[in-house]
């Protein structure tokens, strides 16, 4: 018989591992070449492994969250063949399969987080099902609940859960064991005792990783003030109703990209990154605005490269077309890395004030809140005007709080009399 070893394959320079957050395959499914077997992620870009055979999967390296080093085995494939010519060298298997983890530790990693009863199961669950090589889900319950079920010989297959997502607790055991289902719930407010453990795994873990990175390692400023978004946004509606049918519709992130890159030319200090082992302040002449945008797998921020060079139709265009291609999942490697500035916004739900987390390496982040019309004393009347405030996070150890509130002077004088956004100097 002839077996065909894939390997996990160098995903990008310098990367030495990758974390598996899909199977497509269990043991004893047949494939076909170039049928997409698995999903590795590193650098929050997602690979999909394809097969270069065909035949039937006879082994799988690990499971959903584990980190696989490069170059170790991940899938064997029984071709069928009466040799071994095109195997790629394959260790002997094992008599027991056991996963590649290149960090068993972070593979181990546990989130505890309540959710909601019709909530789909974990999809680490349902790979467990996947590589049993069957169909049934194996039964959600706690280790104490599963240690009582198998004391009292209970097949706990054979118990309906009542917990969030078909969770089996101990009042369900109780009800099973005195001879039938457990008795419904009596109307009026029930107490909750359940818990739900997940995986932390794929893009969730990055963040998790990221974000721990930047607040552990970077002495924030976080610094606020409210800009009168008034004439911004009647000259964005202006400019909207006059567009042509193959220009973009123009959000306020087009407008704040171009103050952005004004005011940087003014003050370059904030356009970097800051080695802090090495102790070196990089700062590019370019500009590249990373746009954190929130995708069904969670938050991920493509990059508006050369935003110096673009006009606002051009920007507008741009994070349109990034942000589709984020939240669809086809966004390319260097669509997702090389920011030197970053921009946070939540939108309509963007509060009053945020602290945003600075994104790591760069030394600066600056947060769009909502707009909300509000009365402004004007020095005879209170007048109604669109006020949105701006807050943003800076690396203290390479700006200073009187750069940083003149950073955010600029891009508000910018804003509130729009058409300087325009004027080149």
């Amino acid at each position: 018989m002839g077996e065909f070893v894939i390997r996990m394959p160098d995903v990008g320079e310098g990367v030495a591992e990758a974390e598996l957050v899909e199977w497509h395959v269990k043991p004893g499914d047949a494939v076909r070449e170039d049928m997409v077997l698995a999903a590795v992620m590193t650098d929050k870009a997602t690979v999909e492994i394809p097969s270069p055979v065909s035949g039937t999967v006879s082994w799988l390296a690990g499971e959903i969250g584990d980190v696989i080093a490069v170059k170790a085995p991940l899938i064997r494939i029984d071709t069928g063949g009466e040799n071994t010519a095109a195997v790629d060298e394959p260790e002997p298997a094992p008599d027991k399969a056991e996963p590649a983890v290149a960090h068993e530790a972070v593979a181990e990693e546990r989130l505890l987080v309540a959710k909601p009863a019709n909530a789909p199961k974990p999809l680490v669950m349902q790979s467990l099902a996947a590589r049993s090589g069957t169909t049934e889900i194996k039964p959600l319950a706690s280790p104490a609940v599963r240690r009582r079920a198998q004391d009292a010989g209970i097949d706990l297959r054979q118990v309906h859960g009542t917990g969030p997502a078909g969770r089996i607790t101990h009042e369900d055991l109780d009800g099973y064991a005195g001879g039938g289902a457990p008795a419904p719930a009596t109307a009026g407010l029930v107490r909750k005792t359940a818990t739900e453990e997940i995986k932390v795994t794929g893009l969730r873990r990055r963040i998790a990783e990221k974000m721990t990175l930047a607040a552990a390692r970077i002495p924030h400023i976080t610094y606020v003030e409210e800009v009168d978004v008034t004439d911004l946004e009647d000259l964005r509606e202006t400019m909207n109703k006059g567009r042509k049918p193959d220009q973009p519709k123009l959000t306020i992130l087009p407008f704040l990209v171009r103050a952005m890159v004004k005011t940087i030319g003014e003050q370059p200090n904030v356009n970097a990154t800051f080695d802090d082992e090495a102790g070196v302040i990089t700062r590019p002449s370019a500009v590249h605005i990373g746009i954190a945008t929130q995708t069904p797998s969670g938050l991920m921020v493509p990059v508006v490269r050369h935003a110096e060079a673009r006009t606002v139709w051009d920007c507008a265009a741009e994070v349109s077309r990034l942000a589709e291609a984020a939240r669809t999942g086809t966004a390319q490697r260097d669509e997702l890395s090389g920011s030197t500035i970053t921009i946070t916004s939540l939108g309509a739900m963007g509060g009053i004030v945020t602290t945003p987390i600075i994104n790591h390496p760069e030394v600066a982040i600056v947060g769009v809140n909502k707009i909300t019309m509000r009365p402004v004393w004007d020095g005879s009347q209170f007048v109604p005007r669109k006020i949105m405030n701006l807050s943003s996070s800076f690396d203290h150890r390479v700006i200073d709080g009187w750069d940083a509130a003149t950073f955010i002077q600029r891009i508000k004088a910018l804003m509130e009399t729009p058409a300087l956004i325009f004027i080149e100097s």
